[in-house]
């Protein structure tokens, strides 16, 4: 694979030229985003259903700052420099930008995608972007989410193994 999959890290205005010319061959953009801070299983399985859905998967990612302002000052745990390289090793996404606003809002509008994925966790009414995404005529995909894993349980479950026991 070599250093190839670093330059699926891109920056918002070098997204936006790339996706006016493949645009231009009806290539369907697909849009998801999170904060991917320890990828576990629920995330792989996500992200390659999202994949499914069209022909170029985009990952919005929050910067550190923004997965502070929604997790707490203990996350995120990985930085997201880190966070998006793990990213770009994955085959089934194309491109990764960095956005540091609390919620992708003004990416979905710049980037404009065909799709827009979330997990099943979210209704519909509830998936930022939707409401942009469908009013130009595309779609919002809501994928199952995997049970029993998340980051939070993750992080969990490691503490609790390692927590020291009271009478220690």
């Amino acid at each position: 694979m070599g250093k190839d999959y670093l330059e699926k890290i891109v920056t918002r205005d070098k997204l936006l030229q790339v996706l006016s010319l493949v645009r231009k061959s009806g290539v369907k953009i697909v849009f998801t985003n999170g904060c991917f801070d320890i990828i576990h299983t629920g995330h792989v399985r996500y992200l390659n259903a999202a994949r499914l859905q069209g022909d170029l998967l985009i990952v919005g990612l929050n910067s550190d700052r923004s997965v502070k302002s929604i997790k707490g000052e203990k996350r995120p745990i990985f930085g997201q420099g880190q966070r998006a390289e793990v990213l770009a090793c994955l085959e089934c996404v194309d491109f990764i930008v960095v956005f540091d606003e609390p919620d992708p809002v003004r990416l979905i509008e710049s980037l404009n995608p065909d799709v827009l994925v979330k997990g099943a966790d979210w209704a519909e009414e509830q998936v930022v972007g939707a409401d942009i995404v469908k009013a130009n005529q595309g779609r919002v995909m809501r994928i199952p989410v995997v049970p029993d894993i998340s980051t939070t349980i993750i992080i969990d479950r490691i503490i609790s193994r390692y927590e020291k026991p009271e009478n220690s």
